[in-house]
């Protein structure tokens, strides 16, 4: 083979190698027990913006698999260990990062959806059961955080972030009084809506209301916007919103989710920003990433539905999946913008 020839073949797999692969919405058939070949195939650049983000000698990991709906996962730094709720189960579990171990962190958990730690390490829960967003004290007790807005009881609090002036927000859909599996059937009360609670004050105040469902919740790196995951029949879109102060407005369509290759609809449900600012969530058939411009750009097939998200290990460049019976795990290159 003469020089001109070997350098045309060299350019034209550059140019492919730059250009993103056709994507199946059904995840990849392989054997969890057993290694992966490099790069993961299942980790897919939609966009070339997405490849900065991909590590190409990593692969999923499946860390734990046995609950029947696995959400909230939240990182514990000081404690070195993923938290995640099994909603049906009543159960709070824990992976140990030192070990691998997976172990029972709380039960009964008052039906727990979504989890995080605020910026003094103590664990915030929303509970289906409660019906309520509680905090767990370093001495074991249990401080309400919020169950009533103007004397009605919430919906069934689902997700929630901590932001720097330690007010706490959190989405307050029906999902928890649906029926008996996830919490306890009830009549809602009030309107689904997103709450911020100032823990040193007790005040509740009601955010917006202009979701059909609200479910997800992040921040944008600098806490400048406010995303929420709306998972309704009359929404199934994620929307967007500044941030003014204790407030939001300018609320607007973020994305409307599909399924990649398809015309399926998809919706996320549990989401996390990193520190560049793309929102990394759940969604058929795994996790989708949206740049902050509302562009996809990358997604990460699972077998199971992927139902929230987090950024944790000692340096937050570990991606935690938790997906109806699994929990997942990826390294990325980019690290979460928040605790979470």
């Amino acid at each position: 083979m003469n020089r001109r020839s070997f350098l045309g073949l060299a350019a034209a797999g550059a140019a492919a190698a730059q250009t993103p692969p056709p994507v199946s919405p059904v995840a990849t058939v392989r054997d969890w027990t057993q290694p992966v070949q490099y790069p993961d195939p299942d980790v897919i650049a939609l966009d070339n913006r997405f490849r900065k983000y991909m590590i190409g000698n990593t692969s999923l990991k499946r860390l734990y698999t046995g609950t029947s709906w696995a959400e909230g996962p939240a990182w514990s730094g000081a404690g070195r260990f993923l938290l995640w709720s099994d909603i049906p189960g009543n159960t709070q579990l824990r992976w140990i990062e030192d070990d691998g171990r997976t172990t029972t962190f709380r039960n009964p958990a008052g039906y727990s959806n979504g989890n995080t730690f605020d910026y003094e390490g103590r664990q915030l829960s929303c509970e289906h059961g409660g019906r309520r967003v509680v905090r767990y004290e370093t001495n074991g007790t249990v401080t309400v955080i919020a169950e009533r807005f103007e004397g009605k009881r919430l919906n069934s609090p689902n997700d929630l972030v901590v932001h720097p002036d330690g007010s706490i927000w959190f989405t307050d859909p029906p999902y928890g009084i649906n029926g008996n599996y996830e919490g306890y059937q009830a009549t809602k009360e009030v309107k689904e809506a997103v709450y911020r609670a100032d823990p040193k004050t007790g005040q509740l105040t009601k955010v917006t209301d202009e979701v059909s469902a609200p479910n997800g919740i992040c921040f944008s790196p600098d806490y400048k916007r406010m995303y929420i995951a709306d998972t309704g029949s009359a929404g199934r879109d994620t929307k967007v919103w500044d941030v003014d102060g204790k407030t939001v407005r300018n609320g607007k369509r973020f994305i409307l989710l599909d399924v990649p290759g398809t015309s399926a609809p998809s919706a996320f449900d549990g989401i996390r920003c990193d520190a560049d600012g793309n929102v990394w969530g759940g969604a058929r058939p795994g996790v989708q990433i949206i740049n902050p411009a509302g562009e996809r750009i990358g997604l990460i097939r699972l077998p199971e539905n992927c139902a929230n998200v987090c950024f944790g290990g000692p340096r937050r460049n570990r991606l935690f999946m938790t997906a109806s019976q699994s929990l997942y795990a990826l390294y990325v290159q980019t690290t979460g913008a928040h605790i979470c």
